[in-house]
């Protein structure tokens, strides 16, 4: 795969100048803040034991009130004999995918966290997605799912999801409210870059892996695998529909706009060979990261993987996540290998 971006040197100073809705905050305050009234979104969450042929971990089937009070899937995996409380890692899946099987989330609950992996909704199978879509919809996929307007489109109601998940997992007596981490990978990075921008204090770290949903015009434009093409697949089906309509739509969802207002510490990864998010895209958002407001911006790194295409560092990059964890104070208390082995 080769480069089809900027080099490094460049990407490292890319700050372009980016149209933010005026309206963005109050976008924002009112999606969470209806979220939260409903009458199905106050009877919380719900966590049931999984029977599991893991002998060192507990898996819960998890229920919680996301948008308008919908109950979003998730599995809550915790490591078996831990003393709690502990810090918790909320995961946000790729494109096209949902929670999948317990047995594919083992990794940060064998290190000695719980584990919240988030369904999305219409994505995954356990969460449906029951709202009526109003724009024609000719595209496989989500991201013209309601292109006319922010109100409507499919990433309002999947990122207030996101955000609710935090509520859930608090709700635990395994979890320590104060050291809630974000984490996934393209779309999921996505997700975790929202929800650090939108809930603020409410998030101790953010692992954000190869970004989706970061710069979205200039992704449109340059990446040549999916999901950004979706958008120009769109717009040359519905020659009507004016480009910007469908551009200021997705505004409403791009990490671009939700980094500046971020104020957890953040680790970025990116591969310079990505044909999915463009290397640019990633370095647009963890440029602003953290860059609002008068306070000093928080501490933040990014893992740059040369030859990464839009896997990044793969599973390497775990091992860099563990030793920055560990560096901000934000690790279990007793070591994984501490617990008493199965017989």
């Amino acid at each position: 795969m080769p480069l089809t971006d900027m080099p490094l040197e460049a990407l490292e100073e890319y700050r372009p100048a980016v149209r933010e809705p005026e309206d963005f905050d109050e976008f924002w305050e009112k999606t969470l803040a209806a979220a939260g009234e409903s009458p199905e979104s106050l009877t919380g969450a719900e966590f049931r034991a999984v029977e599991s042929p893991l002998r060192t971990l507990d898996v819960l089937n998890v229920r919680f009130p996301g948008w308008g009070g919908q109950p979003v899937a998730a599995w809550l995996v915790l490591p078996r004999g831990a003393a709690g409380p502990l810090p918790a890692v909320v995961s946000y899946v790729g494109y096209g995918g949902g929670r999948g099987l317990h047995t594919e989330h083992l990794l940060y609950a064998s290190a000695g966290y719980a584990h919240l992996v988030v369904d999305s909704r219409g994505q995954g199978h356990a969460t449906p997605d029951p709202d009526p879509v109003p724009t024609p919809q000719y595209v496989r996929g989500f991201m013209t799912l309601g292109a006319a307007s922010p109100q409507d489109h499919y990433f309002r109601r999947l990122i207030t999801d996101c955000a609710r998940a935090l509520d859930a997992v608090r709700a635990h007596p395994a979890v320590d409210p104060g050291r809630l981490v974000v984490q996934g990978h393209s779309q999921g990075g996505g997700l975790a870059l929202a929800v650090a921008g939108l809930v603020g204090d409410g998030v101790a770290a953010a692992l954000v892996d190869a970004p989706f949903l970061c710069h979205i015009r200039r992704g449109a434009e340059t990446a040549f695998q999916g999901p950004y093409t979706e958008i120009a697949e769109f717009l040359g089906i519905h020659q009507g529909m004016p480009p910007e309509t469908v551009l200021g739509t997705l505004d409403y969802f791009d990490g671009v706009h939700f980094a500046p207002r971020a104020t957890a510490p953040a680790l970025f990864s990116v591969g310079l060979m990505d044909p999915v998010c463009p290397p640019s895209t990633v370095f647009a958002a963890y440029n602003r990261y953290g860059t609002a407001g008068d306070a000093a911006p928080p501490h933040r790194e990014i893992s740059v993987w040369p030859y990464g295409d839009h896997a990044a560092g793969r599973h390497a990059q775990a091992t860099e996540q563990f030793r920055w964890l560990g560096d901000r104070g934000i690790a279990p208390d007793r070591a994984p290998e501490e617990h008493p082995a199965p017989h």
